[in-house]
């Protein structure tokens, strides 16, 4: 089995480093499955693994291995998690996982651990994302949360004015400072966001992904956001759809008729249709002559009693 459906998006991208690669990660791991997303901001690579291949690579990695996956899954997301969540502070060469880049633009990632007091070997075969998978993961909750951070900035700057305007309103009644190491310029923003920008651009480094801990929080509450927002308008289509049924007297619900009426209109329908057959039928002409005349009602056997019919014919 597979992720659900937006479990990984729900993940932060989290700082790693693999065998001096300096990458952002997000992974996700179920029960018997897992799914890898790595990224050096220059690609971004994916593994997606099931039961069924999980149990066919371990065979061919591990010869003498013949546990079913529910017996040394746990203990390769035991030794995994550590370095992709970049909390495992061993040194480089102690790390039971190292990166490989391959030629073909692919990279491997290879685990040598101990299981019941013998080798375990893993590795995982990361490919080139989708770019449906990068637009998801990546791209569109990058742009909400730059629109986001914009919207704050501007806040900001629209209350250093009014700050500013509260301030220059205490001098021009007589106030002043008591130490002067507090006096503050006058905030203009194009110039602050000009100088902001000659003295930050210098000291970035792009060459290294960088994901600290109040953008991974900003990234989980734009993807939650997002998902709610999903959710809810789902659910008000499904609303929409329901709705015109329902005036219609047609039931939503599976289990009910198709037509809702209530049980009094049921009945007197009923009624009026057993009416109308017996009318045609006292309508009909009388059967021809020739046919066999039925014996008397004291000659007949008795008749056993019928049996009532479910439905319509009662």
């Amino acid at each position: 089995m597979m992720d659900p459906p937006d479990v990984l998006l729900q993940c932060p991208w989290l700082p790693v480093s693999i065998s001096g690669c300096h990458l952002l990660a997000k992974s996700w791991f179920g029960n018997t499955a897992y799914h890898v997303l790595l990224t050096d901001m220059h690609c971004v690579w994916e593994e997606r693994m099931d039961s069924e291949a999980i149990q066919k690579r371990a065979q061919e990695l591990n010869k003498r291995l013949r546990a079913p996956v529910k017996a040394f899954f746990s203990h390769l997301c035991d030794v995994v998690q550590p370095t992709l969540t970049g909390s495992d502070r061993r040194p480089a060469d102690e790390s039971p996982i190292s990166l490989t880049r391959q030629k073909d633009g692919n990279i491997s990632m290879k685990l040598k651990s101990e299981l019941a007091g013998l080798p375990f070997y893993w590795e995982f075969h990361c490919t080139p994302a989708p770019v449906t998978v990068v637009c998801a993961q990546m791209l569109r909750p990058l742009l909400v949360m730059s629109q986001l951070l914009q919207q704050q900035v501007e806040q900001l700057g629209s209350l250093l004015m009014r700050k500013d305007a509260e301030i220059q309103d205490y001098r021009e009644n007589g106030a002043t400072l008591s130490r002067e190491r507090l006096q503050t310029d006058v905030f203009e923003e194009q110039t602050h966001r000009e100088d902001f920008m000659a003295k930050t651009l210098p000291l970035l480094q792009h060459d290294t992904p960088s994901f600290d801990a109040d953008l991974q929080h900003l990234y989980t509450a734009v993807v939650a956001h997002g998902n709610t927002r999903k959710r809810k308008l789902s659910e008000g289509r499904h609303i929409e759809e329901e709705q015109p049924l329902a005036e219609a007297g047609v039931s939503t619900d599976l289990g009910e008729s198709v037509r809702s009426e209530p049980a009094e209109t049921k009945e007197q329908n009923q009624n009026r249709k057993l009416d109308n057959v017996g009318a045609k039928m006292a309508d009909r002409p009388s059967v021809q002559q020739s046919q066999p005349t039925k014996p008397a009602a004291a000659d007949q056997p008795p008749s056993k009693p019928k049996k009532k019919k479910v439905g319509l014919f009662r």
